[in-house]
């Protein structure tokens, strides 16, 4: 560290001895452009964390069942106001079908997620979580972003703690930190309407905490956000661990501008992302590094290939991911912004050995459900040579 300034050396060093950074402290490092010094006390905290030789992925597909949305993001290019001609929902034949096909790829989950659809009642995505276990009862179901749980007691006009413990009883078995983009009011009121602010989306994860669900926390930036915005963001999060400890990972991404306003006429005063131009791997491997040495007390990080590509997904587990994320099957909001990635499973498998680690297939709860490779399969998986556009067997399915 001789050549960083005296000031980020100390931090760093204060970071490496396992001393918790302030929201003062934290930020000169996000402003700073010592990349590689920060990707590497990132990386040793990681080893702190998870001295074990694995890193890990998972197999599991985003099954979007609406693009119907009563908010209006100005950054999503997937959704459809009511009674646009290209709103759908997805018939039980069609979910079920989707589920079957991940499971004979090995996969153990789906991420569910839609838009927050104006008329389905609760009643609804009960039926559809007890359709889902009954046929799949070893799949567990990631599904509703704190924004359409919130949204489920409104429409329903229940409290939020009822909602969940319904939806729970119903098969609900995590929940994904969509919809988190940053977490901050005045960014949220700038790029939505319509949408839950930012104590509506941590108080949906405090109370599914509460009742002793586990969640993941995320963050998109690169937008409208200041970096004092982004470092707020990891403070409200580091809060609510604190409080219940109930995530079991960060995943962060660069916001992927759409070709165009994705309005429909429903909003004319919101912000044009499709003239923001996008941030790069540089600013995302930053972010991420910032990200783990701030937030202490959640234990995984997991890589954005889906948005960063398969070189940056790679190189973001040596800037404090410990994880590859998901084979992600099928995805359709990121693409519908023109950002498509596909890896195949022997490509995520292969990006983790070339680091020195061995790959392990993990479920929502970060336990390993597969078997340690054999020297010899990761011998083969070394052999192999780059497919970072290989599409696996159902990627663009819709």
């Amino acid at each position: 560290m001789s050549t960083l300034s005296s000031a980020i050396a100390l931090l760093l060093e204060k970071a490496v001895a396992g001393e918790r950074l302030t929201r003062d402290e934290a930020l000169p490092l996000l402003q700073s452009h010592d990349l590689v010094a920060l990707g590497q006390v990132a990386d040793s905290i990681t080893q702190r964390l998870h001295p074990e030789p694995y890193r890990t992925y998972n197999i599991d597909r985003n099954i979007n069942y609406t693009n119907a949305c009563a908010a209006v993001c100005d950054f999503c290019a997937f959704y459809r106001p009511v009674g646009h001609n290209d709103v759908y929902v997805l018939e039980p034949e069609e979910l079920l079908k989707k589920i079957q096909e991940t499971v004979d790829l090995g996969g153990d989950q789906i991420l569910m997620q839609g838009g927050m659809h104006p008329k389905l009642p609760l009643e609804w995505y009960e039926e559809t979580l007890q359709t889902i276990k009954s046929h799949f009862p070893q799949v567990n179901v990631h599904a509703f972003s704190p924004p359409e749980l919130f949204h489920f007691s409104k429409i329903s006009k229940l409290p939020l703690e009822t909602v969940l413990m319904r939806l729970m009883d119903a098969g609900l078995g995590s929940l994904p930190g969509g919809g988190g983009e940053i977490l901050v009011d005045r960014v949220r009121k700038l790029i939505t309407r319509g949408k839950a602010l930012t104590d509506d989306w941590l108080n949906v994860n405090r109370v599914w905490h509460n009742l002793g669900g586990k969640s993941t926390a995320t963050m998109m930036f690169g937008h409208v956000e200041t970096l004092e915005e982004r470092i707020e963001h990891l403070d409200r999060l580091r809060e609510l661990q604190d409080e219940t400890g109930g995530f079991t990972a960060f995943i962060c991404w660069t916001m992927q501008p759409p070709e165009e306003p994705p309005w429909f006429g429903n909003r004319r005063d919101g912000v044009d992302m499709s003239q923001i131009a996008p941030a790069g791997a540089f600013e995302y491997l930053k972010t991420q590094a910032v990200a783990r040495l701030y937030l202490d007390n959640i234990p995984n990080i997991q890589s954005s290939w889906v948005t960063q590509g398969e070189k940056t997904g790679q190189l973001a587990l040596k800037f404090g991911a410990n994880d590859m994320g998901s084979l992600m099957i099928e995805e359709n909001v990121v693409a519908e912004a023109g950002t498509v990635y596909h890896l195949s499973l022997q490509a995520i498998r292969r990006c983790i050995a070339e680091l020195g680690s061995i790959p392990r297939q993990r479920n929502v709860f970060y336990e390993y459900i597969d078997e340690e490779p054999t020297e010899s399969e990761l011998t083969a998986l070394l052999s192999q040579q780059s497919d970072s556009t290989a599409i696996p067997e159902l990627a663009v399915l819709k």
